[in-house]
Formats: C-alpha cells, sequence, structure tokens
C-alpha cells in the first residue's frame, strides 16, 4: 500500500508553485512550494522546544491553512497529532489536551479566549495558528530563534525538491481524534498511518484530482471526515483547497461556491435538505409543476431546470455531492435521483479514518450507503443478513489501533474474532449493497418485541409540510414525536398546531400499526446538535 505522506510529497515536487492552501476571504494562501518551506519551519520550531519523534502535539481552532501546516509539520517530525473540535467547552478541551499527553499546543483565536493555559500544565508550549508565534509555556521560543536554526539547515536556502516525508512507519500511531468532549472517560480514537494511507489511496484509486481541481473545506478539519476528503486526499492529487475559516451561513457558502466553482462538495444531510425544502420543493410542489413533473416527454426539460438551479448553486463544475454523516431524508433523495445529479451517500466513522462504505453515483442504489470499500470487509451480524437486519461489524486496513488510555472500550468494541462493532443496524443486498436502519443504542423495543428505528419515523416525518427537523422518543411505551417548527413564532402557533394534527394523521398512515406515534410536542428551539450537524440526541429523552 503506498503511503499517504508519499502522495504528498509527490504533489509537492510536481506542483511547487500551484497554490496549495488559501484562507478564504483571508489574506494566508501557500502553494505547494512554500507550504513545504513552512513545513520545514515548523520543524525547526519542534527541535528548538524540545520535542521528540512520537510525542503528542494537538491541535485546536478553526479550519485554516496554518491548521493544515500544523499538521503536515507534525506528520514530517513523526509527532503524533490530536485533533480537537473548537467548539468544544474551554473545560472539555483542558480535559482533553490533558488526556492525550500533549507537549505542545496550537491554539486558534477563536478558541484562545476560552481557554486557561494554567489549566493544561503538562504543555510545555503553546503556539498561535496565526502566525505560529509563542503564546506562553515553560519552553518558549522566538522568531529570530527558528530563523536562525531553519538557516543552519539549510545554508544554501530551501529547496522543495529536496523536501521528503517519513513513509516507513506505517503502523505508528499518526493522530489520537477525540470524538467527544467527555471528562469522564473519553474516546481518543487512535488512527495510524496505515489507516489514513488506506482512504487516501481508496480515493485516488476510485475518485482520481488533479491540480485543476479546486475545493472548498467547509467540514471540520479536527472530524476524520473533513481531515481525510477535504484535506489530505485533495493535497494528494494537487488540488487547491479553499478554507472556510469563519462560521458558516448559507449566504457564505453560496458566495464561496460561486466564486472557488468546486468540483466536489461533501457535506451532511441537513444542509442538503435545508436547500431543498427552502430552494426546491416549493417550486416542484405546486399543483401544475407537480403534474408535469411526471408527464412523459414534458418532465425532461422540467426536471432539467431544477437540475440547473440546483448545479448552479454548487457553483456550476460540481462533478460529485458525497453526502455522510446520517441518512438522507428519502424524498430528497428521490428528486436527486430523478433530476440526475451527481450525488451519492457514503458511510464511514472516526474509527476507520473514516470510510466504510462508497459508491460512484453511476453505480449507486438509491437508499443505500454504498458498498464496502477496498481493503476493508464488512458482515452483517445476522443469520441472514440479506433478510435480517443486524449490527454493522467491519475489519481491514482502515480500523482504529484502538482508544487512547481506554483499554475498557477498546475490548468493548471488539468482537472476540477481531471484527469491530460499529454499532449500526442494518442489511445488505447480493451486489454488496449496504442499507442502514439506524444506531443500535437509538433501537426502541415495540410492546410486542418489535425493533422501532426513530430515524426511519424521523426521514418520514421531516417530509411534512412545516416541519424543519424532529426526534422520536419513547415515554411511558408510547411514542412521541419532538418537533421544531418551520419559522416558529407566537402569533402562528395556533396554526402551526392544527398543521401538527394534520402531519400526526398523515404520519401514521405511513406507519405500521407498532411503530404508530401518540403525539407531537413542538420544542422552542432547534435541536441541540454535534459539529457534523448530528442531533444531539440523548438531550432529548
Amino acid at each position: 500500500m503506498k503511503h499517504y505522506l508519499a502522495y504528498i510529497e509527490e504533489a509537492i515536487h510536481h506542483n511547487a508553485d500551484a497554490v496549495a492552501l488559501t484562507d478564504y476571504q483571508g489574506s494566508v494562501s501557500y502553494t505547494y512550494a512554500a507550504m513545504a518551506k513552512q513545513v520545514s519551519w515548523l520543524i525547526c520550531l519542534f527541535e528548538q522546544v524540545g520535542l521528540r519523534a512520537g510525542d503528542k502535539v494537538a491541535i485546536c481552532g478553526r479550519n485554516c491553512a496554518n491548521w493544515g501546516i500544523a499538521y503536515l509539520a507534525i506528520a514530517a517530525y513523526r509527532g503524533v497529532a490530536v485533533s480537537i473540535l473548537p467548539e468544544f467547552t474551554g473545560e472539555s478541551i483542558h480535559n482533553l489536551v490533558t488526556h492525550s499527553d500533549a507537549k505542545l499546543l496550537f491554539v486558534g483565536p477563536w478558541v484562545k479566549g476560552r481557554i486557561d493555559l494554567d489549566q493544561m500544565p503538562q504543555v510545555s508550549t503553546f503556539v498561535s495558528l496565526v502566525d505560529f508565534a509563542c503564546l506562553g509555556g515553560a519552553t518558549v521560543y522566538n522568531r529570530e530563534q527558528v530563523d536562525n536554526r531553519f538557516d543552519m539547515c539549510y545554508p544554501d536556502g530551501f529547496k522543495v525538491e529536496l523536501f521528503s516525508l517519513p513513509t516507513d512507519n506505517m503502523d505508528d500511531v499518526a493522530l489520537i481524534n477525540y470524538t467527544s468532549g467527555s471528562t469522564g472517560s473519553p474516546k481518543g480514537v487512535m488512527v495510524t498511518h496505515k489507516n489514513l494511507s488506506a482512504n487516501v489511496v481508496f480515493g485516488q484509486t476510485e475518485i482520481p484530482n488533479d491540480p485543476t481541481k479546486r475545493i472548498v473545506s467547509m467540514l471540520p478539519l479536527a472530524h476524520m471526515f473533513g481531515l481525510m476528503f477535504e484535506f489530505l486526499y485533495q493535497l494528494a492529487g494537487g488540488t487547491h483547497i479553499y478554507f472556510i475559516t469563519t462560521g458558516i451561513t448559507p449566504a457564505l457558502l453560496t458566495h464561496a461556491f460561486s466564486e472557488v466553482k468546486p468540483y466536489m462538495i461533501l457535506t451532511v444531510p441537513l444542509v442538503i435538505e435545508k436547500i431543498f425544502k427552502k430552494s426546491i420543493f416549493p417550486v416542484i410542489n405546486k399543483p401544475l409543476v407537480r403534474v408535469l413533473w411526471n408527464t412523459p416527454f414534458v418532465q425532461t426539460p422540467i426536471r432539467r431546470k431544477v437540475y440547473r438551479k440546483l448545479m448552479q448553486a454548487f457553483g456550476g463544475k460540481l462533478e460529485y455531492l458525497i453526502i455522510g454523516g446520517a441518512a438522507l431524508n428519502k424524498d430528497v433523495e428521490h428528486c436527486l435521483r430523478q433530476i440526475h445529479f451527481p450525488y451519492t451517500c457514503g458511510y464511514g466513522m472516526t474509527e476507520c479514518a473514516p470510510l466504510l462504505c462508497y459508491a460512484d453515483y453511476r453505480t449507486y442504489q438509491e437508499g443505500s450507503c454504498g458498498r464496502v470499500i477496498t481493503g476493508m470487509q464488512l458482515r452483517i451480524d445476522s443469520r441472514h443478513p440479506f433478510k435480517v437486519e443486524g449490527e454493522v461489524q467491519v475489519k481491514g486496513d482502515g480500523v482504529m489501533r484502538g482508544y487512547y488510555k481506554n483499554l475498557q472500550a477498546t475490548d468493548n468494541i471488539f468482537t472476540e474474532d477481531g471484527w469491530m462493532r460499529t454499532g449500526d443496524i442494518g442489511i445488505m443486498d447480493k451486489r454488496g449493497n449496504v442499507y442502514l436502519r439506524g444506531r443500535s443504542k437509538n433501537m426502541i423495543l415495540g410492546a410486542s418485541g418489535q425493533n422501532i428505528y426513530p430515524e426511519e419515523i424521523e426521514d418520514k416525518l421531516n417530509s411534512l409540510d412545516g416541519i424543519a427537523e424532529s426526534v422520536v422518543v419513547e415515554r411511558d411505551g408510547r411514542l412521541v414525536a419532538l418537533v421544531y417548527a418551520d419559522n416558529y413564532s407566537q402569533e402562528r402557533d395556533a396554526a402551526i398546531r392544527e398543521q401538527m394534527k394534520a402531519n400526526l394523521q398523515h404520519l401514521n398512515e405511513l406507519l405500521p400499526s407498532y411503530s404508530k406515534v401518540s403525539g407531537i410536542e413542538l420544542v422552542p428551539r432547534e435541536f441541540e446538535k454535534t459539529p457534523k450537524k448530528s442531533i444531539k440526541r440523548y438531550l432529548y429523552k
């Protein structure tokens, strides 16, 4: 297997003068050569403060070019990167940095004001992600010291053609990625260089990119999906990455897509579903359009018009829309299929760095999450995996080493015969397409022993008028739907409640008797979500 850093090293040598990293609407931009030079400068910084190979180095900040530079420098130095989501509370950041044993911490400006450096005493040096200046710590440095060391290392000047990255360390841990801000027993996923390489090799084999491509990085780099497919895989092919460095708004994304014209967009279902609810469904649900939509000969130009509108919203040059992180609403997906949009839904998790299943949009089966990728194996823990759902279990090149300093969690996630439990419930067809039903921990056991997956009910509910999002819970043996309504206001309260009564009746007409919902309760604000836009279901029991 080819090392992912070998891909990146080749991209640096072959595309030295091409732009690699740019902060969108910012002043920071690096060519591939400048990126290599800055990585080499940070290696001199690590030497100056006494870091050693294998030391942990944490990064906590919003997406930016310097976040990527910091990660590459850690990898080049044979250190272990520790990625921490900047949305975590200050207390969680303190706890996770301490738990990771990090000796150096890169800090972004959005995070700096929420943390106390004194709460992380094992960190010897704090470094700004803005300009790599020293922010404090027991071991400090100044730019002149690092510059002098750099000049000593490169007395004839830095030459990009001599730049190299280590590729003999496949089995070493490359990254510790924390999946939550828990203060109890945190789960720091230990990802090896082999795990990362397996994903990059798959991407470059199945979806090759090149220096003519551009992409907008909007998923958190501290999340495995964003780190892999908006950064490492993109660099491996020589693409130009634009980082959204601020809070993401629909207006900002629209502007970025229009300017950058990305060839690929990786997103979560919530973003696509909001676009359809606001821009697409109001058009195609008009009585006349609804008739024409399914009328032979007339439907083609109508659907092409919707295709062009959606394509233009994504910048006009989109080749791949890849959706992951949760199930896509069935009505949205069916519409994407009808207009022949180049979309596909994949399946992954941090513990697999992250990809498990994928299928090119030309062979993708609607409703599935693709087929298991090369280098991985997947099984359904069921006596009849083609007929009876069971837990999805995997093994292969992408599977993590385990959880850092958490042997119990590591033991619990692996079966006795070495397969990793995903916690997801699914089924498979005979062509290998995987269909997820929901999370095993979310499953509700019906009164007669039936398995009820709230995600399936929510998918139907979210398609109904006036509903922005929902969570189905069990209360005293009954199913209740918590609903956040579209455009809720006190003035519209009575009308919305009448709408919900009609929605409840319509919903139950679509459901089997054992999973009918007893009532709908309105919630006053959007459900709290994780950084990858999944609802924090545990808050709504």
